[in-house]
């Protein structure tokens, strides 16, 4: 149990985490001030969307075999 929980918390302290995790807490303080921008916008989009499509790729090769 103690290993899982090490290896999730490795896991999430890595740069990539860092940054999602940060532009979404800028995200949410922005937008409950009503002050996102178009250009904040689209480049927390990107951010998110390559964040979430490695973890996806990352699973569908675990379910693969690792190929």
């Amino acid at each position: 149990m103690q290993e899982v929980l090490r290896s999730r918390l490795s896991r999430l302290l890595c740069v990539k985490s860092l940054v999602t995790l940060l532009l979404t807490v800028v995200f949410a303080v922005l937008a409950l001030r009503g002050e996102v921008g178009q250009d904040f916008m689209t480049v927390y989009t990107v951010i998110v969307a390559f964040y979430f499509g490695t973890q996806v790729e990352r699973t569908a090769r675990k379910g693969d075999g690792g190929e």
